[in-house]
């Protein structure tokens, strides 16, 4: 079993920068792919950003490409979402997911792992 815990949220102004971090209970999670989902109150769980368990391919949504960046250590056993240019439309709860997986997908039921998530709010 795999535990996921998200850290790193907050409260920040829209243009603003903010970094999470998702501390995975097993080393085994350095061969899953993860991701990152969010959701926003009275919405759908939605994608965010996926990397392959090497690290070698990401892949992001539309509304975050080119502010968002996943990355992870495998070391730790630890994934990053750096996020930039934050605006209100990102306020959200970040949710992490580890996939069995061998890519990295950009659909939440293919994820096997989830952790609670950490609240994200942009004010305008």
């Amino acid at each position: 079993q795999v535990q996921l815990v998200e850290s790193g949220g907050g409260l920040v102004q829209a243009g603003g920068s903010l970094r999470l971090s998702c501390a995975a209970s097993a080393r085994t999670v350095s061969t899953l792919a993860m991701g990152w989902f969010r959701q926003a109150p009275g919405k759908e769980r939605a994608f965010v950003a996926a990397v392959s368990w090497s690290g070698s391919h990401t892949y992001y949504a539309d509304s975050v490409k080119g502010r968002f960046t996943i990355s992870r250590d495998n070391a730790k056993n630890t994934l990053y979402l750096q996020m930039y240019n934050l605006n209100p439309e990102d306020t959200a709860v970040y949710i992490c997911a580890a996939s069995n997986t061998v890519a990295a997908p950009t659909t939440a039921r293919l994820y096997d792992y989830w952790g609670q998530g950490t609240q994200v709010t942009v004010s305008s």
